[in-house]
Order: C-alpha cells, then structure tokens, then sequence
C-alpha cells in the first residue's frame, strides 16, 4: 500500500504547506467573529440602546420619509424590528454599492448612523469570507482552502494509523515526539473541523451557490416553491407545487399604474403604509424582531422575515422561529408564509448548521465550543509545522519524496470522488498532478 501512502503523505504535506496561511487567517478571524454580538453590544452602545436628542413622536413612516430626504440618492433597503431595548435599523444603500445603517430610538427619531462596511461584524465576516479584499479569485481561494481542510482531516487520519504515529517510542526523537502530538491533535479535531468547514461551505463562491441551486431545484428537499418564488396575489391558489421564475406580485391598484419601477416602492398611492405592514405581521403571529423589504416594482409585494443567520446583532432567531411572509403592498393581505416545518432537508440543514459555525446556535456553550475547536485547530497547524521543522535536514525542503510508479486505484478513486464533490479542489487536484508527473520525468532523466 506504498502507492497509497506516499503520494497521500505528500499531498497532505503540501496541502498543509500551501493553505497554513489562509487556515489561520480563516481560524483567527473565525474567533474574532463568534462574539461580534457581545463586541457590538458593547461598543455600539449609543447607536444600540439610546434615545435621540430629538424630542417627540412621529410614526415609522415618518420616519422612512425623513431618512429619504436626509440621505438624498440613498434608498431604503431593508427595515429591522427589533426586540427591546435594541433600536430598530433601517439599511439604505445607494448606486455605488455604499450602505448605512440608521438606528431610530423609540419614538422613531434618528439617533445615529454607521457606515455598513466598516462595522466590526462586517469587517470580520469580510475578513472571513474574502480577506477584505473580495472578488472572485480570492473567494475562490478561501473555498479552495476549505475544500483542501477536508481532503487533510481525511489523509490526516490514514496515515495516523497507518504509520502507527500513535505509538509512544522510547527513542528521545524531537520529530517522532512532535509528530505523536501532531497526530493526537489531529484526531481530537477531526469531526469538529470537519463539522465547521462543512457548515460553512454555504457561503461559499462556487460550491454555495451550487448548494442554493440545489435546494431551490428540489422544493421537497430544499426551499420550498414558495420561499424561492412567492405567489401572485391574482392566483387564487398558492403554487406550492409549480415553479415560476416571475417575480411576487401584489394587485395592481389603479392609481398605482401611473409610477414607474424603481428598486424600492415606498409611498407610493394607494400604498398600505409601513406601521399597517407591521401590524397585520403581528396580528399573524410574527413577533419582533423581524425585517422588512418594500416591495420592488409596483407588482411586488411586502416581504417579512426571521432569520437565524442574519449577521445582525440582535435580529437573529432560533431555527425553528424562522419564517417568511408576503403581503400585498395594496390590502396587507398575506398572499403565502413559509416556515421552518416547511423546509426540506437542505433548508433545514442550512438554518442549523449557520448557527452553529457562527456559534451562537445554543448560546454561550456554542461560542466556547468553537473558540475550543479554532484554539485546537491552530495548535495542530503549529504542530505541523514544528514537525517539518524538525524533519527537514539543513539546506533542503524537507518534503516526502517524489512517488516512483504509478498510483494505487484506492488512492485515486476516493480522490476522483472528492473531486467530483468539491469542484475546486478537483480542479486543483488536477494541476497538483500535473506538476507531480512533470518533476517525476525530471527525476527519471537525471537518473538516465
């Protein structure tokens, strides 16, 4: 089983080589952001939970308008309910891809505004997710990272036994030593990391969007119809069973032919009021804290919502609180609503498993857990790279020798099926073996 051993100890080492950098910016910053919640309780203190200098009421729609006219060529994206003594949020974002946070006390006065961008859970998830740099190639690059985490908690643990790196020896070897704890730690964070890489593949550039498509293709499995494509208010049955790629509609009222589409409809005649939205929401069992979206054309609808992965301090649910509605802009009749039980697999997979990798799906226990798991992952990678240390001979690399022949069926095979699983890495692999085929034939002819 030499040609199972030895190519595998080699992509491992260079996988481990190649990645350690990334692994632990991804580790660092994964630790930065388990407790944005408890930082930004703390910090944003003032724009949170204090009251605006201005004196008396005005209503929420009141209040949408003002912010309108204060941040001229902003529009409004999104409008967050939340639950005392949290201030509700209003998003507005402009044509330039800048957004910005307003907080409204509870009177509906402005207390303060952030910029989006620079919030310390935006800046960390960023930093996470795409290095603060974003693009394609460098969220390619991240996924590509954890995509070859997997394929190293796999070789990880074969040649943990199959070189019997367990065996405590009596020989006072520095590298045989490092090694033992290298594979100890290895095996402790085995499931966890597999468990935090594989919970956050959602988010990822390619394999995430394939994951989306998946669950939204397959209602039964995934989201249902009507969450990736909510009803017509005209239909008079709701299309749980039929897919349509057109948007949500509301009943065209008769004045509201006269306007033209815009991103946000907000006001417009004929237009139920945001405060009558809200109020028909709760008298339909959805309590705070939950978002709003106007509606996009003079077709859409109003679109209300919990989530447990909102990225917003105060605004996440539990999974099974989550829920989606829809309502007319024109009556406030709810024309659909999609809750947890709803959802298929997939879905549902998606509204635990979010949670758990951002760690606050079981409160403080969650966060430890994971801070655990990032500490004990960054051990390992420390171990690693004190093992090679101390392998490595002066003046060379230090790196498993070049395979000779050809590689055994049961190495490529598992490779050719995590290939097909996690594209990437396939691609990659695929370069990886390139490269190893071409230094092998400048091997045979420095031999010859």
């Amino acid at each position: 089983m030499k040609q199972v051993y030895n190519p595998l100890r080699r992509l491992h080492f260079y996988a481990a080589f190649f990645i350690m950098p990334l692994l632990l910016t991804l580790s660092l910053t994964g630790i930065g952001y388990l407790f944005f919640t408890n930082v930004e309780n703390h910090i944003y203190e003032d724009e949170f939970f204090s009251n605006s200098e201005t004196k008396g009421h005005q209503s929420l729609d009141g209040a949408v308008k003002e912010i309108q006219e204060v941040y001229n060529g902003y529009e409004i994206k999104k409008i967050s309910i939340m639950e005392e003594p949290y201030n509700n949020r209003v998003t507005i974002g402009n044509d330039k891809g800048d957004s910005r946070y307003i907080f409204l006390d509870e009177h509906n006065q402005r207390v303060a505004n952030q910029n989006a961008k620079f919030t310390y859970s935006n800046v960390l998830r960023e930093l996470h997710s795409s290095l603060f740099v974003g693009g394609t190639i460098v969220n390619y690059l991240v996924e590509l990272a954890a995509c070859w985490t997997i394929f190293m908690i796999l070789s990880g643990v074969y040649l943990t036994f199959k070189s019997k790196a367990l065996k405590n020896t009596k020989k006072k070897n520095a590298f045989l030593f490092n090694r033992r704890l290298h594979a100890i730690v290895g095996l402790i964070i085995a499931i966890p990391i597999f468990i935090v890489v594989l919970t956050g593949l959602p988010w990822s550039a390619f394999m995430g969007k394939q994951i989306n498509q998946f669950a939204e293709d397959h209602p039964k499995l995934g989201y249902t119809a009507l969450k990736s494509n909510p009803p017509k208010s005209e239909d008079n049955e709701l299309p749980w069973a039929t897919r349509t790629k057109e948007k949500p509609k509301s009943e065209k009222d008769a004045h509201a032919e006269h306007h033209g589409n815009s991103t946000s409809m907000i006001g417009t005649n004929g237009q139920q009021s945001l405060e009558n939205i809200i109020t028909q929401s709760k008298q339909d069992g959805i309590k705070e804290p939950f978002s709003v979206v106007y509606p996009g054309d003079k077709d859409g609808v109003f679109t209300v919502s919990k989530s447990s992965n909102s990225g917003v301090t105060g605004l996440d649910v539990p999974p099974k609180e989550e829920t989606t509605a829809y309502y007319d802009q024109y009556s406030s009749k709810q024309l659909g609503k999609v809750d947890y039980q709803d959802y298929g697999i997939v879905g549902k997979w998606f509204s635990y498993g979010i949670p758990l990798h951002e760690g606050h799906l079981f409160g403080t226990a969650n966060k430890v857990m994971n801070l655990l798991v990032c500490i004990t992952f960054i051990g390992g990678i420390v171990l690693g790279f004190i093992t090679w240390m101390k392998r490595r001979k002066t003046g060379t690399f230090g790196a498993p020798p070049i395979v000779k022949g050809k590689w055994s069926l049961g190495l490529i095979i598992p490779l050719v099926l995590l290939g097909i699983i996690m594209p990437l890495f396939g691609a990659s692999l695929v370069i990886v073996a390139i490269v190893e085929f071409i230094l092998w034939k400048k091997t045979q002819k420095t031999v010859t």
